[in-house]
């Protein structure tokens, strides 16, 4: 499980950081998070090709995290893109898409899912659960949370002579079974290895949803566009603060934060994070191209 910051400023881009974007990975999974100006020229500068993109996560349609999408999705066009690509979002998509295909003449396979708070995503690996938060516009943060596995006691399983068999599949989805006669519980015979959370919150205030959707995250990636001194600032445009974010990370009982969605003017962001290190010690900032494994 792999998160690449693909941009990290808000509003603006700057000379060091684009608009927003991320891209998490997963195995085969490829889902954009977000698709600010720039995006498919900030994976070209790490190699990516944007194809391999197999589904488009939008926290809210304004124009600094979708205006990205046009281009993108033409070069996939371009590339002869044969895959389904699945678009989600809040309402509105649909027809925010329809003109852009109407506009760049695109003729492509798209699914276009306009979601609700909820699990928007299933798949044998992990789920993806939305949740609205408050924005001058309709805005959902994303968590991607991996399923819990039961890892094989093999020492356990010694003392019945049972090393490979198709048995131990089932021992691994919690399924008793009898061997040679004899029953093997699979509560003994295995480990419940609690699946890894990471969560993803921009643009929004201060709210009770933030903290339920970042609930026991092993990553917290959260929006500060400004510091504690600007928060009447922060609140008149809905957004967060840097100790906004740490106490998020904090009731939320996260372990690591992460802060992006950085306001042009802080040129530096150390600032921003001794500010939230002083509620959520294990704070750091993000920076375009930087790569974190949960």
């Amino acid at each position: 499980m792999e998160i690449i910051f693909l941009g990290t400023s808000g509003m603006h881009p700057t000379k060091e950081r684009n608009l927003f974007s991320v891209l998490f990975r997963y195995k085969s999974e490829n889902i954009l998070i977000d698709c600010g100006e720039g995006t498919q020229r900030q994976l070209r500068m790490i190699n990516i090709p944007s194809t391999k993109t197999n589904k488009i996560l939008l926290t809210h349609l304004h124009g600094d995290h979708i205006n990205g999408l046009p281009g993108l999705l033409q070069n996939l066009q371009a590339n002869q893109y044969s895959k389904d690509l699945e678009i989600y979002g809040p309402v509105g998509l649909k027809k925010l898409m329809y003109h852009i295909f109407e506009i760049a003449g695109l003729r492509m396979r798209v699914k276009i899912n306009e979601i609700k708070s909820g699990i928007v995503y299933k798949s044998k690996d992990f789920y993806v659960e939305a949740k609205e938060l408050q924005h001058s516009s309709k805005v959902y943060g994303y968590s991607f949370t991996e399923h819990d596995k039961r890892k094989i006691n093999m020492n356990y399983l010694k003392k019945f002579n049972l090393k490979r068999h198709v048995l131990l599949g089932n021992l691994q989805k919690g399924k008793d079974v009898v061997y040679n006669g004899k029953k093997i519980k699979a509560k003994d015979a295995t480990t419940l290895v609690k699946g890894r959370k990471l969560s993803l919150i921009t643009d929004t205030v201060y709210c009770d949803n933030c903290i339920k959707l970042a609930k026991d995250s092993d990553l917290l990636v959260c929006e500060c566009t400004f510091s504690k001194e600007l928060k009447d600032k922060a609140k008149a445009f809905k957004h967060l603060t840097s100790e906004d974010a740490a106490n998020i990370a904090k009731k939320s009982k996260s372990k690591k934060l992460i802060l992006t969605h950085f306001s042009q003017r802080y040129k530096d962001t150390e600032r921003l994070v001794k500010e939230a290190k002083k509620i959520f010690k294990n704070t750091v900032d993000a920076k375009d191209f930087m790569k974190a494994e949960v």
